[in-house]
């Protein structure tokens, strides 16, 4: 079955009690996972970074935004406790080593390394080193690039995943590469998936259609709420309408219907041929007395029709009579 990632990301936008509106809200929905992001600002972002720019009203910089976002350790333990509670898996990128230690104390079981550190290996040697499954993610990445981390990573850690990612917000349909979910994997042969900026439910529903192992959406309660992600997210109005398309699309994908006719219905829609006037002993019939009439099961069937064109009826018929092989001489 397809596993589809809701992701909050900073939907939440740094508010505790919001983050957990979200985990309440998409549990109702058939998702597998709940995606976070964990950040520390102090050990993902310099001085020098260009995002240390007015940002938003409420925040003087990015890193400013990154500070806002983060939480303690006794909160993300609460948020991995409420999504088990839920019965949902709780998976996060961390975006430093540091943030991979704290997920380390809150016992995540699986990490998501986003597109930006694909060539970041201290932080996935820090992630390969807690033997837990990995998902990757391609969208800042080359063939070149992707062959050496998927190998590097494939290497001490059969359990990776590749992710198809285009980093434009919101991603144009020009721009999503479905075409890269069947190259990639022949190419890499692991479990290959799409994560989608779209915004849309489409390309979730077009991946699975092409066997996509895995399908991850950030959502948001509504577009124009305030955030990096928001115009790229997923309505959760929407949710219900792309879950249940996955699931639909599966069930036809692996349920096989057999090309044989139903034999009840058939006799429902089906015809037999009638007499379309009425006729005497002797008659010659012709192509222009006959008419198929509804059901399928009371006479001569329309495809043997010419069987009786030109024969001699051995007894009188009325019109709209079925026509059946002992009517006629041989």
């Amino acid at each position: 079955m397809t596993e589809i990632i809701a992701e909050i990301g900073q939907a939440h936008d740094g508010s505790l009690g919001l983050l957990h509106s979200y985990i309440d809200a998409l549990s109702k929905f058939d998702i597998d996972t709940i995606k976070f992001q964990t950040h520390i600002a102090e050990a993902e972002s310099s001085e020098h970074e260009k995002f240390r720019i007015k940002f938003s009203y409420e925040d003087e910089s990015r890193f400013d935004y990154w500070k806002r976002m983060e939480f303690s350790m006794k909160q993300w333990s609460e948020i991995k406790h409420h999504c088990d509670d839920l019965g949902i898996n709780f998976l996060s990128t961390p975006f430093s080593n540091m943030a991979v230690d704290l997920l380390e104390e809150i016992g995540v079981k699986r990490y998501k390394i986003g597109s930006g550190d694909i060539n970041n290996f201290l932080l996935i040697d820090k992630i390969l080193r807690t033997n837990k499954p990995i998902i990757i993610s391609s969208g800042l990445s080359d063939y070149e690039e992707l062959d050496r981390t998927i190998s590097y990573i494939s290497d001490k850690n059969s359990d990776v995943t590749l992710m198809q990612c285009t980093s434009n917000y919101p991603t144009k349909a020009n721009e999503i590469g479905l075409n890269l979910i069947p190259e990639f994997k022949k190419r890499y042969n692991i479990p290959i998936g799409l994560s989608d900026h779209s915004g849309e439910i489409f390309p979730s529903l077009a991946a699975t259609a092409l066997n996509a192992e895995v399908l991850e959406v950030h959502v948001v309660f509504d577009q124009m709420m305030f955030g990096p992600d928001s115009s790229s997210s997923i309505p959760m109005s929407k949710m219900n309408e792309l879950v249940d398309g996955v699931r639909m699309i599966e069930e036809m994908m692996h349920t096989p219907v057999s090309k044989t006719a139903n034999n009840e219905t058939k006799k429902v829609f089906g015809r037999s041929l009638a007499f379309n006037k009425d006729l005497e002993i002797g008659y010659k019939v012709e192509f222009t007395d006959l008419e198929s009439k509804k059901p399928g099961d009371y006479g001569l069937s329309p495809s043997n029709y010419k069987r009786i064109v030109g024969k001699k009826l051995n007894q009188s018929v009325r019109r709209w009579e079925f026509v059946k092989e002992e009517m006629f001489d041989e």
